[in-house]
This record gives structure tokens, sequence and C-alpha cells, in this order.
């Protein structure tokens, strides 16, 4: 199986990058199965309903969200109506939506997405991510009911990602970072044949602070003092992720690449190689 992770976008650059590349990869690369971080799509914090559509409709099979997941009011209701946005896992009990669930690709295979929300450095920690995963993963075994595992690991710190990505080993096919809109470099396939990645990055404008207009987080961090609102930076968008091929039998992966795709950090992906 062929599958496509993008990292958070952010704002209208970030959603311009995937509605407008997105499309012409997902032909290109011959892709089965797409997840995109939708998180800050919408004026960098939250998604609506109307930018979830977008992203759909440019190729996404899932939208995961984050710790911003409901930013956007009108989420509390939408996500009821689109089993294809899951929210973290492990966010607060009556929260609405899902954190996983079983697709099935083009070509009828099941893939179970989930989407777990670290507890380091992070302000909304409701349950331990640990457990809610060890649950999912014991009830969906892979190469069993699932042919491919997902696995977006929301979190503030790297340590933490990288000890979800090692307690998966095996168990999953993909275990990837989000949140910190920073790619890293360390893409790999673990010793049990899990791909991995720290933090897919941002689809995003990258003459940023993390996304974000300078003038603003500069002005913070020089004075001290916030003068007015973060906005998202407007600049072209590079869609940064993971590449990564699996096993239809073992569900593990066989192939992982980074992809960094237009804007500044044009570099590779698989049709690149």
């Amino acid at each position: 199986m062929k599958i496509l992770f993008l990292g958070d976008v952010v704002g209208r650059a970030g959603r311009a990058a995937v509605t407008e590349r997105l499309p012409a990869l997902r032909d290109a690369w011959g892709l089965d199965f797409v997840v995109v971080n939708g998180e800050n799509a919408s004026n960098g914090m939250g998604l609506s309903g109307d930018h979830a559509k977008l992203l759909f409709e440019a190729g996404a099979d899932c939208v995961t969200l984050g710790d911003h997941a409901f930013d956007q009011r009108d989420m509390l209701q939408y996500i009821g109506s689109d089993d294809r946005i899951l929210r973290p896992v492990n966010f607060a009990k009556d929260a609405p939506g899902r954190g996983a669930r079983m697709f099935t690709d083009r070509r009828g295979r099941k893939v179970l997405v989930a989407q777990v929300l670290g507890q380091v450095f992070m302000k909304r920690a409701f349950e331990a991510p640990f457990d809610q995963i060890e649950s999912i993963l014991k009830a969906h075994p892979l190469g069993g009911q699932a042919q491919a595992i997902i696995i977006d690991v929301h979190c503030e710190a790297t340590s933490e990602k990288m000890a979800m990505g090692h307690y998966c080993d095996g168990r999953a096919s993909l275990v990837v970072g989000t949140h910190t809109h920073v790619a890293t470099a360390d893409a790999q396939i673990l010793p049990g044949g899990t791909a991995y990645l720290t933090d897919a990055g941002m689809c995003g404008d990258y003459l940023s602070v993390i996304g974000m207009d300078k003038a603003e987080p500069l002005r913070r961090f020089v004075t001290g003092m916030a003068k007015g609102r973060f906005s998202p930076a407007t600049g072209e968008a590079t869609l940064s992720g993971i590449y990564v091929e699996t096993d239809d039998r073992t569900g593990r992966a066989s192939r992982v690449e980074m992809v960094r795709q237009g804007g500044r950090l044009q570099q590779s992906g698989p049709g690149d190689v």
C-alpha cells in the first residue's frame, strides 16, 4: 500500500498547497491512502467544516485534528456528520467525534487511523496516551483486521513521540508526529517494521515562525509584550510529510521517504527518487 501523510496545514497558504498539489501527487505516485493533519487550517487555529471539505476534495481520505480540534466552533457539530475527521482519542470524554476509525482504501483494503495527544508540555492531557493506543492496537492487530495502521502522535516533546514510535514498533505501519510544525530529518523504518518520523512538519509558509507571520511572534520574544493576534504567514507554502509503502500481508513498512514539495523547502518525494 502507498500511503502519504501530510503535516499540519496552516492557514490559507497551507490549504492552497494541499488543494493545488495533492491531486497531482495522488495520481503521479499512485497513492492508495492519504491522511492530512488539518488542525491549523482555518486561520491557524482549528478547522472549519468548509475547509475540511476542501481537504477532502483535494484527495485526503482522513483528516486528523489535535489540541486545537474545536477552536473553530462549527467543528463541534460538523465532526459528527463526517466520520473521516478524527480528533485525539484521549481528548475529553465528552468531546464529540472519535479518535480512531477503520477506513477502506480504493482497493478495498482496511486502514486503521488513530490520533493521540501527548502529555509532556501539553495543556490538554486528558487520558494517558500509551494506555489509549495499547487498547486500540490490541483490538486491531496489524496484518489481521487491518492491512495498515497509521498513528498520528500530536505532541510537543520529541522524546514522547519517539517513545510512542518504539512502543508501537511492529504493531503499526506508520507512527508520525505532528504539532510542532518543524520537520525532522529522522525518517526511518524501526526494527519491527514500523515507519517512523518524529515530526512531519507543516504544510505552510516556512518564511515564518512555525507558520505565523513573523512580526507578532518576534515582538513577543523581544519585548515580552503582545500587541496583536498571531496570523498565518501568506507566502508560498511547502507541502511537508512522509511517504510510506507497506506490505499488504504483514502491514509492515518496506519504504519510507520524507516529502517536501514547493515553497522554500522543495526537496524530494517518491516521484523524484
